[in-house]
C-alpha cells in the first residue's frame, strides 16, 4: 500500500469511548452498558469477523454461535443474550438500531463544503440557503429554492420551480423535473428521476397518443430514495411519498401512487399508476403491484408477489398458482402442491386396485 495513502487513512480515523457511543440514543432502548464503559471503540464489525477495538452486533439468532469467541471490544445485544458474552456488552431493546446510530459515529463519508461550485448553472430568481452545499456541475432552473443544510452531489439537475427543503440530500446526477416538492431531511441517491412523465397514452385511429402528466411528485420529510429509482408526477393529481417511506434501489412509482407513512418498499418493485399503499407495509423485492388498487395499513408483501387485487386487511401475503392469497394459505396450498405427484401414483394404485376387484368380481358372476 502506498505509505501517503496508510497516513491519510490512519488521520482520518477516529475513536470513541463506549459510553459515548449510546450517551444520547432514546431512553425507550432502556440502554445499559456491561462491563467497561470507558473502553475505545474505533470501527464496527460484524460478530463472526470481529476485531480488537470494534463494535459488533447480535441480532440473528443464527450468529450466537460466534459470541463466545468474539474478539470484538464490545457486543450491542439484547439482556437475554448478555450472560453469554464475554466481553463488553451495550443491552439495548433493540440492537439492530442501536447499531445503526452507533454505526454513524464511522461513516466515512466526507462533509460536504458549503457554496455553489463556480461551474453550476443557476437559473433566475432561485432562493439558495448560504449553508446549502451544491457540487460540481449541477443545473438549477428558474425560481428554484434551496433550503438550508441541503447538499447537492455533482451533476444533480433541478427543474423550475421545484423545492428542497432543509438538510436533504442528493447524491450525484439526481434529476428533478419541474415543480417538484421534497420536504426536510430527504436522502436521495444516484442516478434517480423525481417527476418523470407517467405512462399516459390514449389510443385514437390505431395510435397511441400522449396524455400529458400535469400533477407533481410531493415527497414529505425524512423519505429515503435509493438508486436509480423512476417516481412519476401525477397524470392530474400529485405523487406523493409520505413521510417517513423508505424506498430500495431499482423501484418504478407510477403516476398518482400513493405511499404511506414508514412503508418501506425492496428492490426492483414495479408500482402501477393510481395504486394506494397504506402507512407501515413492508414490499419485498421483485413484488409487482396491478394499478388502481389500495392497500391497507401493515401489510407484508413477500417477494416476488404479484398484487393482482386489493389488499383490505392487514396481514402477510403471497402469490402464486391461484392468485394473490394470504400467506398462510399461499404456505399451504404450496406444501400440497408439492406432494400432488405422490397424490397421483396413490390414486392410480387404487384405481388399480378398484379395477383388479372390479374383474375379479365379474369373473365370479360369470
Amino acid at each position: 500500500m502506498n505509505k501517503n495513502k496508510s497516513n491519510e487513512r490512519d488521520q482520518q480515523a477516529v475513536s470513541y469511548k463506549l459510553a459515548e457511543l449510546v450517551k444520547n440514543l432514546p431512553s425507550e432502548l432502556e440502554i445499559s452498558i456491561k462491563g467497561d464503559a470507558n473502553c475505545i471503540i474505533k470501527g464496527v464489525t460484524t460478530i463472526n469477523e470481529s476485531q480488537p477495538e470494534h463494535i459488533s452486533f447480535l441480532v440473528n439468532p443464527l450468529y450466537k454461535k460466534y459470541l463466545a469467541t468474539t474478539k470484538s471490544a464490545a457486543v450491542i445485544l439484547l439482556a437475554e443474550d448478555a450472560g453469554e458474552c464475554p466481553v463488553n456488552a451495550v443491552i439495548t431493546r433493540n440492537p439492530y438500531y442501536t447499531y445503526a446510530k452507533i454505526a454513524a459515529f464511522f461513516d466515512p463519508k466526507s462533509k460536504p463544503r458549503f457554496g455553489i461550485h463556480p461551474s453550476v448553472a443557476v437559473g433566475n430568481n432561485c432562493e439558495i440557503d448560504l449553508t446549502a452545499s451544491i457540487a460540481a456541475n449541477c443545473v438549477l432552473g428558474d425560481g428554484v429554492k434551496i433550503g438550508a443544510g441541503v447538499v447537492l452531489g455533482p451533476g444533480c439537475v433541478i427543474g423550475e420551480y421545484s423545492t428542497i427543503d432543509d438538510n436533504s440530500c442528493l447524491d450525484a446526477r439526481v434529476t428533478v423535473y419541474d415543480r417538484m416538492i421534497i420536504g426536510k431531511r430527504v436522502q436521495i441517491s444516484s442516478g434517480t428521476v423525481i417527476g418523470s412523465d407517467g405512462f399516459g397514452i390514449a389510443k385514437h385511429k390505431g395510435s397511441w397518443h400522449k396524455v400529458p402528466q400535469l400533477g407533481r411528485v410531493v415527497i414529505e420529510d425524512d423519505v429515503e430514495i435509493g438508486a436509480n429509482c423512476s417516481i412519476d408526477r401525477g397524470a392530474i393529481d400529485d405523487t406523493i411519498i409520505a413521510r417517513g417511506a423508505k424506498l430500495d434501489n431499482l423501484i418504478q412509482v407510477g403516476h398518482n401512487v400513493r405511499i404511506g407513512e414508514n412503508t418501506a418498499i425492496a428492490g426492483c418493485v414495479g408500482i402501477s399508476g393510481s395504486t394506494v399503499i397504506g402507512k407501515n407495509c413492508l414490499i419485498a423485492g421483485g413484488v409487482g403491484i396491478v394499478g388502481h388498487l389500495t392497500i391497507t395499513d401493515d401489510v407484508v408483501v413477500t417477494g416476488a408477489t404479484v398484487v393482482s387485487k386489493s389488499i383490505r386487511e392487514p396481514g402477510i401475503y403471497s402469490s402464486g398458482v391461484g392468485g394473490l392469497m394470504t400467506n398462510a394459505e399461499w404456505r399451504k396450498n404450496s406444501a400440497r402442491l408439492n406432494r400432488l405427484e405422490h397424490l397421483m401414483q396413490r390414486v392410480k394404485t387404487l384405481e388399480s386396485f378398484i379395477n383388479s376387484d372390479s374383474i375379479k368380481k365379474r369373473e365370479k358372476e360369470t
